[in-house]
C-alpha cells in the first residue's frame, strides 16, 4: 500500500477506535446526571448509589477516551499536511473552540464532581454533572460542526490558493452540521442506555440488587426509547439534507443507477458497481426513495450513472453500511420499547429471555454508531471536502509508506493496549456491581 492508502488505513482505525468511547461518554453523562438530579429531588439513597455506580463507569470510559482523542489530531499534520495547509484556517476554528471552551468546561466541573462528595451541597454536585454533561454535548457539537463543513462547505472563498473563511456563523448554523449534531449524539444516547439495560438485566438474572438495577434499568428503556425515536426522525431530516448536498453518497446509499423520479427502495438487493447496475433487486416500495430524500413521492432523484465515474464514493460499503444502520435502527426502537413495557409492568424478573437478550445486544449500538460513520465518510469519497478537495490531494507529501507504517504500527499496539485496560476495568467493575446497601 502506498502512503495515500496507509495514512487513510491508519486515520479510519483511530478514529474508529476513538469513536467506541466517544457515544458511551455522552450517553452516561447524561443517565448519571439524570440519576443524581432524582437523588436531589426525592431524596432516595438508591439513586445516589445508581449515581457512584454508573459515574464510575463512565470515568474510566472519559479517561480512555480522552487519551485515544489526542492521537487523532497529530494525524494532520503527520499525514495530511496538504489538507491542513489547505483548509486549516476554517477546520481549525472549531477544533480550537472546541478544546479551549467545551472540553474546558467539562474538565473542570468532572473535577468539582469526583472531589466534591459532601463538600458542596446536593444541587451544587448535581449542577457539576449536569455541566459535564453539557461540556461533552459542546464538545460534540464543535468537532460535528468541522466534519460538517467537510461534508457540506459553506461559508468560505478560495483565495491565494486556499479556503480561507468569510462567514464563521454560515459555518456555525449550517443545517447540515446541526442535524448530523442530533444524529450522532443521539446514537450515543442509544449506546448508554443500552449498555445500561445491559448490565442492568446481567445483574437482574442473577437476582443481585434487584431494586437497584430495576430502577437502573427502567430509566435507561426510557431514556433509549426517547432516544431511538428521536434518531429516526432526525435521521429523516439528515437523509433530505445529504440528497441535496451530496447526492452521490444518496445514490450510493441506495445503490441507484438510474436517474428517475418516482425512485423506488429495494428491501433487497446486491450492487455490482463494475457493471454499474444491482445484481439483484427485489421487494421495492414504489417513490418511496424520492420520498426519502426530498419529501415527494414523485421527485426525482439522481443517480450514479449521472454522476463522473472519478467523483463516485464506494457503493457496496456505503449501501450495505446504511442497511445494517436503519436494520438496528428499528431493533433498538422495539427492544427499547419491550423493555418500557416490562419495566412499568415489573415483570424484567419474569422475562429471562427478553434479559439476556439485552445483554447480549450490548454490542449492538456501538456496531450501529460505526457504519453511521462508515456511511457518512466513505459515502463522502473520493472528496476529503465534497467538492473542494480531493482525498488523493490532502496527503503530506513528504510522508514515505515507511513512515506511516511505523506509525500505524505503534498505534495499533498502543490502542490494543487500551482496549484491554478499558474492557477489562468496564467488565470488572460491571460485574462487580454496587456497593452492598448499608444498613443501620
Amino acid at each position: 500500500m502506498d502512503a495515500l492508502m496507509l495514512a487513510r488505513v491508519q486515520f479510519a482505525m483511530t478514529a474508529m477506535f476513538h469513536f467506541i468511547f466517544v457515544p458511551l461518554t455522552l450517553g452516561l453523562s447524561v443517565l448519571v446526571a439524570i440519576m443524581e438530579t432524582m437523588y436531589v429531588k426525592t431524596g432516595n439513597e438508591t439513586y445516589l448509589r445508581m449515581t457512584k455506580f454508573w459515574g464510575k463507569l463512565f470515568l474510566i470510559n472519559f479517561a480512555i477516551g480522552v487519551v485515544t482523542g489526542i492521537t487523532m489530531e497529530f494525524q494532520f499534520g503527520m499525514n495530511w499536511a496538504e489538507y491542513s495547509k489547505y483548509v486549516g484556517d476554517i477546520f481549525g476554528a472549531p477544533l480550537a473552540i472546541e478544546a479551549t471552551m467545551a472540553f474546558f468546561l467539562e474538565s473542570v466541573f468532572l473535577g468539582v464532581w469526583i472531589f466534591g462528595w459532601k463538600k458542596i451541597s446536593k444541587k451544587a454536585h448535581a449542577f457539576a454533572i449536569w455541566m459535564v454533561a453539557i461540556g461533552s454535548n459542546l464538545s460534540a457539537l464543535w468537532i460535528l460542526i468541522a466534519n460538517a463543513w467537510m461534508q457540506h462547505p459553506v461559508g468560505y472563498v478560495i483565495r491565494n490558493n486556499r479556503a480561507e473563511l468569510v462567514d464563521f456563523a454560515e459555518v456555525i448554523f449550517s443545517p447540515y452540521a446541526w442535524l448530523k449534531f442530533f444524529h450522532t449524539v443521539m446514537g450515543g444516547y442509544i449506546v448508554g442506555a443500552f449498555f445500561v439495560m445491559g448490565v442492568a438485566a446481567y445483574h437482574i438474572l442473577r437476582k443481585n440488587q434487584l431494586d437497584f438495577f430495576k430502577k437502573s434499568f427502567k430509566i435507561a428503556a426510557i431514556f433509549g426509547l426517547i432516544m431511538s425515536l428521536g434518531i429516526a426522525i432526525i435521521g429523516d431530516f439528515h437523509a433530505k439534507e445529504v440528497a441535496k448536498t451530496q447526492p452521490s453518497k444518496m445514490a450510493a446509499m441506495e445503490s441507484l443507477w438510474e436517474t428517475q423520479k418516482s425512485a423506488p427502495i429495494y428491501m433487497f438487493a446486491w450492487p455490482d458497481a463494475e457493471n454499474e447496475r444491482n445484481t439483484f433487486e427485489f421487494l421495492s416500495i414504489p417513490g418511496f426513495l424520492s420520498y426519502l430524500a426530498h419529501g415527494d413521492f414523485n421527485a426525482e432523484v439522481t443517480g450514479l450513472k449521472d454522476i463522473p465515474k472519478d467523483e463516485r464514493p464506494p457503493v457496496l460499503p456505503t449501501f450495505l453500511s446504511f442497511r445494517v444502520m436503519v436494520f438496528l435502527g428499528v431493533i433498538f426502537i422495539v427492544l427499547s420499547l419491550l423493555g418500557f413495557i416490562y419495566a412499568k409492568k415489573d415483570t424484567l424478573e419474569n422475562k429471562e429471555w427478553f434479559l439476556r437478550l439485552i445483554l447480549y445486544t450490548i454490542p449492538l449500538p456501538f456496531i450501529a454508531a460505526q457504519v453511521g460513520w462508515i456511511v457518512a465518510e466513505i459515502g463522502r469519497q473520493p472528496w476529503i471536502v465534497y467538492g473542494v478537495m480531493k482525498t488523493s490531494d490532502a496527503v503530506s507529501q513528504s510522508v514515505t509508506s515507511g513512515q506511516v507504517w511505523m506509525s500505524l504500527i505503534g498505534f495499533l499496539i498502543f490502542y490494543g493496549i487500551l482496549a484491554i485496560v478499558d474492557l477489562s476495568l468496564l467488565a470488572k467493575f460491571s460485574r462487580k456491581g454496587p456497593e452492598p446497601e448499608k444498613t443501620a
